[in-house]
């Protein structure tokens, strides 16, 4: 079976995008966990494009000590790093002034969340690479999925960790190609072992902390993700700006609208979902009999309009289904329209209510297994 094709850009994509590009352009590889390759996916890409002619420099790279990652450094000029006196110690940073100077086409900047050393003309890397873009200077550069800023507390949940260091989501924003360096958890506890990141009498240790398997697994789903949802956001983003039609297969969003003071945290979910899929959207409400004109209760009705109106200012379609029971319209419209992404709000119900009447949320999973179900917790509102 022949392997899957690779979904990075290759250095010639990349290298006709530089020279088709007046801007400078920033490329950003994003690993759940050191030791993923993201370094060595830089030099390697670094290499290829020297070969080709295009001037490029090591700004600063972080080997830790790996032979692999030091071999692809090759025939790559490394700029000196500067030395700077603080309580006494001497720390090296990335000397941003020489780079300038020495302006190449291309600059390899790794540890993008690093923070400089006091009296460093910026605080933090991601503000030294700033100014090469502003210079005109590409950049390739490198950050584990921990270090966004607001993944910092759902990486600090799952793992027990909170990373001081972080980098603000706008930057990837910035950035024109945002790419996962992905392997299986398997394997990066196998480069563990094998002393390919931490030295050996590190290794026990971070299998059964930070490398646990658990942990490994939730960082490798926020990478994937975040990574999908930049490419979807920019894919979007370009269409409407190019004036092109939807994607051919178009993702569709449906919200689960009820006449509820809790509501709109669900519908303001949904509405951040469809901005990063770029999709249509819609806030769909089942009207039951109980919940007719004439027999919904007058707080329910006020809550209801309430609603329409916030989701129509937040650029749904809102629909009213008429059936028996909620998940009966709630199927058939998404079956109807293509739906693949459903937004659920959720109330706590004992365990009697669920045995009694089931649960709508059940009900649509079994009729609709393809979309993509999110559900927000509505306790406590």
């Amino acid at each position: 079976m022949a392997a899957p094709p690779d979904p990075r850009p290759t250095a010639d994509a990349l290298l006709a995008r530089l020279h088709g590009e007046r801007r400078a352009r920033l490329r950003i590889y994003i690993g759940a966990a050191p030791g993923v390759g993201k370094t060595y996916a830089m030099l390697q890409e670094g290499q290829a494009l020297r070969a080709r002619g295009v001037d490029v420099v090591v700004g600063l790279v972080e080997t830790f000590g790996r032979p692999d990652t030091e071999a692809q450094l090759g025939a790559l000029q490394v700029m000196p790093r500067r030395q700077v006196l603080h309580k006494g110690v001497s720390i090296e940073e990335m000397d941003l002034d020489a780079i300038l100077a020495r302006r190449p086409q291309v600059c390899i900047v790794d540890e993008l969340a690093h923070s400089n050393a006091p009296g460093s003309r910026h605080a933090k890397r991601h503000e030294d690479v700033a100014e090469l873009l502003d210079a005109g200077i590409h950049v390739l550069t490198a950050v584990n999925i921990q270090h966004l800023e607001t993944l910092n507390d759902a990486v600090a949940r799952a793992t027990g960790v909170r990373v001081r260091e972080t980098v603000p989501d706008t930057f990837l924003d910035r950035a024109d190609e945002v790419i996962n360096v992905d392997v299986t958890v398997e394997e990066l506890r196998s480069r563990l072992r094998a002393g390919k990141i931490y030295r050996p009498e590190k290794v026990e240790q971070a299998l059964s902390n930070f490398f646990r398997k658990g942990n490994l697994s939730t960082l490798r789903e926020l990478a994937l993700r975040a990574v999908a949802d930049e490419v979807a956001e920019k894919a979007a983003s370009y269409r409407t700006r190019e004036g092109l039609e939807p994607a051919l297969i178009p993702e569709r969003v449906m919200v689960c609208m009820s006449a509820s003071a809790a509501a709109p945290r669900v519908l303001r979910t949904g509405a951040r979902i469809a901005g990063r899929l770029g999709a249509r959207w819609y806030a769909v409400y089942v009207e039951t009999p109980g919940e007719q004109a004439g027999r919904i209760a007058a707080r329910d009705a006020d809550a209801l309009r309430q609603n329409v109106a916030l989701a129509e200012s937040l650029g749904a379609t809102v629909v009213r289904v008429k059936a028996d029971k909620a998940a009966q319209g709630l199927i058939a419209f998404a079956q109807r329209e293509g739906v693949t992404h459903v937004i659920f709000g959720q109330t706590a119900r004992s365990r009697w209510e669920l045995l009694l009447r089931g649960s709508t949320l059940d009900r649509f999973l079994r009729a609709v297994p393809d979309a993509a179900v999110q559900v927000v917790p509505l306790n406590g509102l």
